[in-house]
């Protein structure tokens, strides 16, 4: 059946993503740490002072100045130097908060700079990521960085200067990261494109799930599964097993841009699997889900009920639900959980499939609110 077709929307989040009292204090990116941090090594041994404190550039042309947690020198004349400068991450809720980002220099015998990550920085196995096959998880900008911070202290095209930036006990950190689903072992990634950590920022966990859609297809992969949360993934792979860990994506709130990533990629299948709350919003048309931008329509979930058979009441009482889970609720006590569900789930498809296009086949699937068995589907798992 093809329902009304509601305006699709994807609105963005605002800078912080709850309303507090004070401002949210910004933290700095492991890129940016680690940058201080080589720089401090490379002044010291250079110098052969110990440095207590650095500034470098960002890439916004704005200069700061980091503490310098260790320093230390060895040799006379200096031969190897290495400064550890520890991240703040503010008030963004980062596993890498308090990280002792590490940098290890020494002369080598070729001008320019060799940079490598030692313990606790990741190693990619996998390509989409843009970064070398077998090389060192340090993005772009911090490489990019990192140059210009030891070139403010040396001439590269004159002396050779090995960096090597290593984070004890990264690899412990990692494991509350998706790097191992992207194929980066041992660690975590040195990142951030613009030194500053916001918090709660919407570019960053955007593009975390944009990434993840893209190194999916770098593996020859085509069908992508869109999860809201860990509960809803184990659902997931529970439902197609055939599929590899990489293919499972949590959007969280961002649906529209895994979407819009898949797209870009030429993906072949999209399978969205979420609650009803999330799947209350798609189906309005709403693809970006967060709190603070949208609301689960009640009317919409009205109407759902009394489509799939329910009396007056049970559409009134649904239309006056508390949150979606409530009207799931009530939908299970009157025994139209599965008829609902399912026409939800085709009302998301239909907006999912108007949003991707006509080259992407697209399946829902609604699971309970434990993650342990799908209740509804669009079609494919239904009955």
């Amino acid at each position: 059946m093809t329902y009304p077709e509601p305006p699709l929307r994807e609105p963005d989040l605002p800078r912080t993503a709850k309303v507090r009292p004070t401002a949210l204090r910004t933290g700095w990116t492991t890129g940016a740490c680690a940058t201080a941090a080589a720089k401090a090594a490379v002044t010291a041994l250079v110098t052969g002072e110990t440095q207590p404190e650095v500034e470098i550039g960002l890439p916004a042309g704005r200069r700061v100045r980091f503490p310098v947690e260790r320093c230390e020198v060895t040799g006379t004349p200096p031969s190897r130097a290495e400064a550890v400068v520890v991240k703040d991450a503010g008030d963004d809720p980062d596993v890498t908060h308090g990280a002792e980002l590490t940098a290890t220099v020494d002369w080598t015998d070729t001008p320019g700079l060799r940079l490598a990550g030692g313990a606790g920085v990741g190693t990619v196995t996998k390509p989409g990521l843009g970064l070398a096959v077998g090389g060192p998880a340090i993005n772009d900008t911090p490489r990019r960085m990192i140059g210009e911070a030891v070139a403010e202290v040396v001439d590269l095209g004159e002396v050779g200067v090995r960096v090597v930036i290593s984070v004890p006990r990264g690899e412990i950190m990692a494991r509350k990261t998706t790097n191992r689903r992207l194929g980066i072992l041992g660690g975590i990634s040195i990142l951030g494109t613009t030194g500053i950590v916001r918090p709660f920022s919407t570019a960053s966990w955007r593009a975390s799930v944009v990434q993840a859609v893209h190194v999916m297809a770098a593996q020859g992969e085509r069908t992508v599964v869109l999860c809201t949360g860990g509960r809803t993934e184990r659902a997931a792979r529970a439902l197609l097993p055939e599929l590899p860990e990489v293919c499972f994506v949590e959007v969280g709130d961002f649906t529209g841009a895994a979407v819009t990533a898949a797209v870009e990629d030429a993906m072949t299948g999209v399978v969205f699997v979420g609650m009803a709350g999330k799947l209350a919003k798609l189906a309005a048309g709403i693809l970006m889900t967060h709190y603070t931008r949208s609301k689960v329509d009640l009317s919409l979930l009205g109407a759902v009920t009394a489509e799939a058979g329910g009396d007056p009441a049970l559409v009134a009482a649904v239309t006056e639900a508390n949150t979606g889970r409530h009207a799931y609720e009530l939908w299970e006590a009157a025994g139209l959980l599965a008829p609902a569900g399912d026409l939800l789930c085709r009302r998301v498809r239909q907006v999912l499939r108007r949003f991707a296009g006509p080259t992407v086949t697209v399946d829902v699937a609604m699971v309970d609110f434990a993650g342990s068995q799908v209740v509804a589907s669009s079609g494919r798992w239904s009955g």
